[in-house]
């Protein structure tokens, strides 16, 4: 047993300790994953969030912008600065929308392809070596326990937002 006092946070706070925080262990846990990614992205020239948009072009297709930004968790204003340099480097193109010339559509170039494809094997190489640490089976898991997580959270979100008290924040009372 520790001999530490416990700190004012820990004597006076209604809530878990810092270091049992599921978003911090969520943001521990992707650090410790990108540390083993970013060395190939950077040998590629590009940033986890020009990956994350060449990836969900590649694997959905071309969408409009607002649908790249919810895919890919980047805010509009973060992908308007992103998408000219992919565009720049024909990584991806983007053409009107012709039922609303305000809105475009995002697509994945041969370029862009091509990129993905050379990385491809860097990044099953990494999570190769994820399976062989962490095990097979585990990894499987530990997706579908994510997985469920989501639905379960995104569920319980909805239920709040239909809630009293959650009608009263959507319209900005305390």
């Amino acid at each position: 047993m520790s001999s530490k006092r416990p700190t004012l946070a820990q004597r006076s706070l209604p809530m878990r300790p810092f270091s049992e925080s599921v978003p911090m262990a969520l943001l521990r846990t992707r650090e410790a994953v990108m540390r083993l990614f970013r060395p190939g992205l950077r040998s590629r020239g590009v940033t986890e969030q020009q990956w994350r948009i060449l990836r969900a072009l590649a694997h959905q297709g071309p969408m409009e912008v607002t649908e790249l930004a919810e895919a890919t968790f980047l805010l509009a204003p973060s992908l308007s600065r992103i998408l000219p340099d992919l565009e720049m480097r024909r990584l991806i193109s983007r053409r009107p929308v012709q039922a609303d010339l305000r809105r475009s559509l995002v697509s994945l170039e041969a370029e862009g392809l091509r990129l993905i494809g050379e990385h491809a094997p860097y990044s099953e190489q990494m999570y190769a070596r994820i399976a062989k640490r962490f095990g097979t089976g585990r990894l499987e898991q530990l997706l579908q326990l994510l997985h469920e997580l989501e639905t379960s959270l995104d569920e319980l979100a909805g239920e709040l937002d239909r809630s009293p008290a959650g009608a009263r924040q959507r319209k900005g009372s305390p």
